[in-house]
Formats: structure tokens, C-alpha cells, sequence
């Protein structure tokens, strides 16, 4: 995974507000941001169009197609005015540990709370559709973890402990990290993290952890990762496989850094949803490792997330169902 990062300033509430005050700013944004992104018309592949201000939008110079600047982005068949999208954009890149939707609706002033809710879900999955563009390689520790989720259904069967527990959902998480040789170690981990992923698995199975590591990382990449027998397989789908069998009170010290995300997902989570549905839970670690794997962008993070939220491919994509 290879992220470039430019040189950023400081952009705090006050400045942001200062340079979109209204509705008219925020859709001068969005626009400036498609144009630079290119437009491309659906009926005949133009690639020139000119801005109607009228039906705020781009209209074909060829054929007269009219593309509306929600077109084929995140904001596509939605209703809330563009303010909200730009705002919610800002509130969610630019708060280190996240934002609750019921925190955001109060502060946008929107009597339903559920309107907010499935914006801010949308907006979480282009963030994971984004980090789907990048694949590890390198060294990458290896790990499963269970999150505690919310389901609806009632189960007939007692609630089971352990691995097979309804109440929580199987990830699998991946961390990139560089040996650190002759250098100092810092919080005495032998190792510098890099980039993280976090996938919601069915089950723990050597076929499925092997499915999911093929299709986020390299085949030329080195897995770590403990005795768990579902890791056993892994060698079919990387180039090396370093086993580390070790006690559960050591397994943090076999894989200091997976552990480490791990913890910190997981005290994010707890910190901001008080309840965590396990069909949503995929959005959510989105948005962390989103964050996390950005977490040197500054103010810059906002703008790639502005990029990310008018792409045209992206409607086509979308993989996740609010109804």
C-alpha cells in the first residue's frame, strides 16, 4: 500500500465555517472538486461540459446531457442539502477518534435522526471502498478478533462463549509493519506499523482467512501470525509464513502491533456507539482503518475524502444497503 502525503495547514472549525457559510458555498465546493475529478458523460463519452447554474449542472457541450452535480457520487438519490454532506465530510476527517450520528444531527439541526445516520454510513463506505484501491505487502501480522455486536434476531439455542458466541462478530485484521534494525525502539515494540485492514468474517476457517488475505494483500507477502489452526493454510496465498506459537498472555508480544489496533478499534467503537449492529460493524472498521492509515494528513484528509465522495465509479460500487 503506497499513500503519498503533501504538505498540509491547519484548517480548525472556525476557518472551515469562515469559507463555507452557506448552501451556494458548499455546492461552489463539491462542483470545483467533480471538474478537477473530470466528468465524463454517460450518453457519448464527452469529457467538455459547461456548469448550468440553473439545474446545478454539468451539461454535455456535445449532446446536451445534463449530469447533476449528485450524480454518480455519495450523494446520489439523496435529499439532505449539500451543507450537510460537506459538514458531516469535515466533523468525521477531522475528529481524531470519530463522530456519533446523534452528536452530528444535533449539531446540523435536523429534527430525523435517521436521514443522518444513513449519510454518515454512505460516507463510511467509500472510505473502505478507498482503502480497497490499496493491497499489503511486506511483512503483515495476522490475527483474528471478536468484536461484541447487537443482533435482532432472538436465538433459540442458550448464548454460547467463546469463538462460537452469537454476540460477537469474527474479524480478521492485518497489520503492516517494518522491522526496525538498529534503531531505537519505540514503546519497545520490535517494529514500525504502517497500515492497517479489518474484515468481517463468516467464520474462522483456513479456506476463508486464506480467500480474505489473498484479496487484500500481495502473494508476495510475509503473514505473522500465532498457532491458530485457521492460519495454518496461509502459506498457499503468501510467500512466507512466520508462526509464532506463544502462551495468550505473550500473544500480544508475538504480534505487538495487530494487537495494538485491535485495542484501539475496539475502544473507539465503545467510546461512540453505545450499541454496534453486526451488518454495520463493517462501515465502522472502515472508517477506522481509514483514518488510521491517514493518520499524518492533517488537513489534507478532508480534501481526499471530498475526492473519494464525488468519484463517478463510485455509485457503481456501493456495497452497502441502508434501507
Amino acid at each position: 500500500m503506497i499513500i503519498f502525503v503533501q504538505k498540509f495547514f491547519n484548517m480548525n472549525l472556525i476557518d472551515f465555517a469562515r469559507q463555507h457559510p452557506d448552501e451556494e458555498s458548499c455546492i461552489q465546493h463539491f462542483r470545483l472538486a467533480k471538474e478537477k475529478n473530470g466528468i465524463v458523460c454517460a450518453r457519448c463519452g464527452n469529457t467538455t461540459h459547461y456548469w448550468n447554474k440553473a439545474h446545478k449542472s454539468h451539461d454535455c457541450k456535445e449532446c446536451g446531457y445534463r449530469t447533476t452535480l449528485r450524480s454518480g457520487t455519495v450523494m446520489e438519490s439523496s435529499k439532505l442539502p449539500f451543507q450537510y454532506w460537506l459538514y458531516t465530510i469535515y466533523l468525521m476527517s477531522m475528529t481524531k477518534k470519530g463522530i456519533s450520528a446523534k452528536e452530528v444531527q444535533r449539531q446540523l439541526g435536523h429534527k430525523r435522526y435517521e436521514p443522518i445516520w444513513a449519510m454518515m454510513h454512505k460516507i463510511r463506505a467509500i472510505m473502505g471502498l478507498r482503502d480497497d484501491q490499496y493491497e499489503l505487502d511486506g511483512v503483515v501480522e495476522l490475527d483474528d478478533a471478536f468484536f461484541k455486536t447487537h443482533r435482532d434476531e432472538i436465538f433459540d439455542e442458550p448464548t454460547k462463549r467463546g469463538r462460537g458466541s452469537q454476540k460477537r462478530s469474527k474479524v480478521l485484521v492485518m497489520a503492516k509493519v517494518d522491522p526496525k534494525r538498529g534503531r531505537p525502539r519505540k514503546h519497545k515494540k520490535p517494529s514500525a506499523f504502517r497500515y492497517v485492514r479489518m474484515v468481517v468474517v463468516p467464520n474462522s476457517s483456513a479456506t476463508t482467512m486464506n480467500s480474505t488475505v489473498s484479496a487484500y494483500a500481495t502473494s508476495e507477502v510475509t503473514i505473522k501470525s500465532d498457532g491458530w489452526r485457521g492460519f495454518n493454510r496461509t502459506k498457499e496465498v503468501s510467500a512466507k509464513h512466520i508462526k509464532r506459537i506463544v502462551p495468550p498472555k505473550e500473544a500480544s508480544k508475538a504480534l505487538p502491533w495487530v494487537h495494538t489496533m485491535i485495542s484501539n478499534a475496539k475502544r473507539t467503537l465503545l467510546g461512540i456507539n453505545h450499541q454496534t449492529k453486526d451488518e454495520y460493524l463493517q462501515n465502522y472498521l472502515d472508517e477506522f482503518c481509514y483514518k488510521t492509515n491517514r493518520r499524518f494528513f492533517g488537513a489534507n484528509l478532508f480534501d481526499r475524502l471530498i475526492v473519494a465522495a464525488v468519484e463517478d465509479t463510485w455509485y457503481g460500487k456501493y456495497r452497502y444497503n441502508y434501507g
